[in-house]
């Protein structure tokens, strides 16, 4: 039987928890991705030879030996990410009448996609491919009431554990001996036990219902990605900005979140990156900007520039110089939210130097008709107003300073914030696509100089300065610093912290009982495939697929590059070609697509690096330095000192009785008032777009209070959901606690 070769050095990698890697990429069919910042190097070659001494993976306790299959055992897998592209197999719409990748094989619709061919011969198995291509809630659904049909799925964590306690899915953790990766990758990542728990009392404590997805882990999700020539067009340069032509803002209607007197000490990167400094916004020497623009009412869009300017100028005490973009773009940045109203203010109001029309849109999504897409401006108000939950792991929780967990849906700041949002759009900042609904994307808006802002993961959006902006013209788009907020975690301070953490993803893969019945090669199959993703070749082949699309020397040997102080392949130049040619540089989908990885278990983030555009990196990499230096603030994977920086697990040990009384909830359910899915609805993006409804000209803070009370005590049962789901936890941290004692 064939073994996969890896690099000796790729083993501490895939042990040890990443960290620091902060750019992260999203793709245009609705998955989530990641890229990083840190890493690079000058690329290096190693032996990838036959026996340990030059580079094959050994593994104390063989798990070959361990979980005997029978050779040409068939496995019925029902499994991909999010659609029929992103399944095991091609489809007629990406093989065509037949397609040749870089491996120089050609495939048909219907064959499995290269990673999975590598498995089948790896592990002497056959693959029968059932996956209906759904969503992982909608797959796991459709074969609820067949699993024995089915070998192992696709589902959500939640639904693969709550499945998982009614019996019908394998209990993993009972074989974890005769799993030496997966289980090593646990002792080496404890907290990534407490996420995947599926019960925590009882016989079954420690249940394991699902293998763990990781698009990334510790690392930074997402983060605003701004056109920064545009912000320096408005703002650099000595004496007044002076424009032919400009538009009005609109008549002011958001008002300030941040001081309107006094002054405060922010902690930035130096300009250089060589440390921090603390910067002084003074807002005793110029005012609060939104305050002053409110004063003024509308005006045309050079006097607000003009406004911006002197704020920056007065209020740093020519800290920026005439690089007063910096406030926004640089290294040294320090932006907030009123910062941010004033510069949309500006950018809306003078398309005519930005883009040489009448128009131009301020903040839009990735995609304004997709709901999982719009979220992400929700997501971005909790960043921008200090709010905890809105992106969360799990639902909307977070567990707060007094080691409760908390739900943003029940509090009144989080709907103040919305709020804010909804004035945002009031003015016209926010896209009209957005508000409406209609079907814009990144691309278009980029590629017609139309857009200014998005909140997304950074390799694939800045994959765009390749196809969709004019470099040669100096177009840019580019992560920038996360904002300046006011946050509680014990003592209210104005700071950077990003909830846009990874963690374990929200999907995986389960095991079907029924499925595999008595059959032992069945079952030990699936349990060896879960244990080979988590082994270090297993882990590149999940992420790069097979040897073929990795780069070698003359000799032979595997060209490796260092990423984040380990030796990683690079890819080879025929796939680094199809990547371009196939997906416009986006390499989730181009995995997904073609080579059929990054569909579940590890993803490395060093594949994805040496495809992230000159200008992606840059952006990541100041966010990166900042992360490193401590001036952006982050949940941990750990149980912290302070509870507040607790990452929430992404699945919590519900026993039965209480999954029954959380879904009997339905307001608060994905197919209620909180969706996520693309065809689902979401309140908190309803209220973004058309504020308190039936509360016209209410108080927006008294407004915020009922409707959260109204969620936590009116009858929709977030009181009596946020009790069960605190429960769980604190059974999880007994168990934690009983394990790590």
């Amino acid at each position: 039987m064939k073994k996969a070769k890896i690099l000796p050095s790729v083993l501490a990698a895939a042990l040890a928890a990443s960290t620091l890697m902060t750019g992260c990429g999203g793709n245009t069919d609705n998955t989530g991705d990641t890229t990083t910042a840190a890493g690079g190097g000058d690329a290096t070659t190693a032996a990838a030879g036959g026996d340990s001494s030059s580079g094959e993976a050994t593994t104390a306790g063989n798990a070959e030996e361990l979980l005997p299959i029978a050779e040409g055992t068939t496995v019925r897998m029902a499994c991909g990410y999010n659609s029929d592209k992103t399944g095991m197999s091609f489809t007629a719409d990406l093989a065509g009448e037949g397609i040749t990748l870089a491996d120089g094989k050609t495939y048909n619709s219907g064959d499995l996609k290269p990673t999975w061919q590598a498995i089948e011969e790896i592990l002497g198995i056959k693959i029968e491919d059932k996956y209906q291509g759904n969503s992982a809630s909608d797959e796991y659904q459709y074969w609820d009431a067949q699993l024995d049909q089915v070998d192992m799925l696709s589902g959500t964590a939640t639904l693969l554990s709550e499945n998982g306690q009614q019996g019908k899915l394998v209990n993993l953790a009972q074989y974890l001996d005769q799993m030496p990766n997966f289980k090593a990758y646990l002792e080496a990542n404890p907290i990534v036990r407490l996420s995947i728990t599926g019960a925590a009392a009882g016989p079954n404590a420690g249940a394991i219902y699902f293998s763990p997805y990781f698009d990334g882990v510790d690392d930074i999700e997402r983060m605003p990605l701004m056109r920064t020539d545009w912000v320096e067009k408005l703002l650099n340069g000595a004496g007044e900005f002076t424009a032919d032509a400009s538009n009005n803002t609109a008549a002011p209607v958001y008002t300030p979140y941040m001081p309107t007197s006094g002054s405060i000490e922010i902690d930035v990167v130096k300009a250089d990156g060589s440390g921090t400094e603390k910067v002084t916004k003074n807002y005793d020497a110029y005012g609060n900007i939104v305050d002053k623009m409110n004063a003024a009412g509308s005006m045309d869009g050079v006097t607000a520039v003009n406004m911006l300017r002197q704020y920056i100028d007065e209020t740093y005490g020519g800290y920026y110089g005439e690089n007063r973009a910096d406030l926004f773009i640089g290294q040294n940045a320090a932006w907030d939210a009123d910062e941010l109203v004033a510069l949309l203010r500006c950018v809306v109001a003078n398309p005519q130097t930005l883009n040489g029309t009448d128009s131009v849109q301020g903040l839009f999504s990735r995609e304004d008709a997709n709901n999982q897409r719009r979220v992400d401006m929700f997501r971005f108000a909790g960043t921008l107003f200090g709010v905890r939950g809105m992106e969360s792991r799990l639902d909307y929780l977070y567990v707060g300073t007094d080691g409760e967990l908390h739900d943003a849906r029940n509090e009144a700041a989080t709907y103040e914030a919305l709020s804010k949002m909804h004035d945002m759009a009031s003015e016209g900042l926010i896209s009209q696509a957005f508000i409406n609904q209609e079907d814009v994307n990144t691309e278009k808006y980029l590629s017609d100089d139309n857009g200014f802002m998005h909140y997304d993961y950074n390799q694939t959006q800045t994959a765009y300065n390749a196809t969709a902006l004019d470099n040669a013209a100096g177009e840019k788009y580019m992560a920038v610093m996360v904002p300046v907020a006011r946050w509680n975690d014990g003592e209210e301070k104005y700071m950077r912290f990003t909830e846009s953490w990874r963690s374990v993803k929200t999907d995986g893969w389960g095991i079907s009982v029924s499925g595999v019945g008595d059959d032992t090669n069945k079952l030990n199959a699936c349990l060896r495939l879960i244990d080979y993703a988590y082994s270090p070749e297993g882990q590149v082949l999940m992420s790069y697929g097979p040897d073929a699309f990795v780069k070698h020397d003359d000799a032979g040997n595997v060209v490796t590059f260092n990423f984040n102080g380990q030796e990683w392949p690079v890819i080879s130049d025929e796939s680094y070609d199809d990547l371009w040619e196939l997906q416009n540089g986006n390499y989730t989908n181009y995995a997904r697509y073609y080579i059929g990885s990054t569909l579940s278990f590890v993803k490395s983030q060093a594949f994805e690096y040496q495809c992230t555009h000159e200008v992606g990196k840059e952006g990541a990499g100041h966010i990166s330095n900042a992360i490193a230096l401590g001036t952006i603030k982050h949940p941990e994977l750990a149980l912290a000192d302070n509870s507040w920086y607790t990452s929430i697990p992404t699945v919590l040990p519900q026993e039965v009785a209480e999954t029954n009384a959380i879904n009997e909830l339905t307001a608060l359910s994905a197919s209620g008032q909180f969706g996520s899915s693309k065809n689902q609805t979401n309140l908190f993006v309803d209220i973004i777009c058309k504020g308190f409804t039936g509360e016209a000209g209410a108080d927006a803070a008294a407004t915020a209070d009922k409707v959260s009370k109204t969620v936590a005590d009116g009858g929709w049962g977030g009181s009596t959901y946020l009790a069960r789901r605190n429960d769980a936890w604190h059974r999880l941290l007994d168990f934690y606690n009983s394990l790590n004692g």
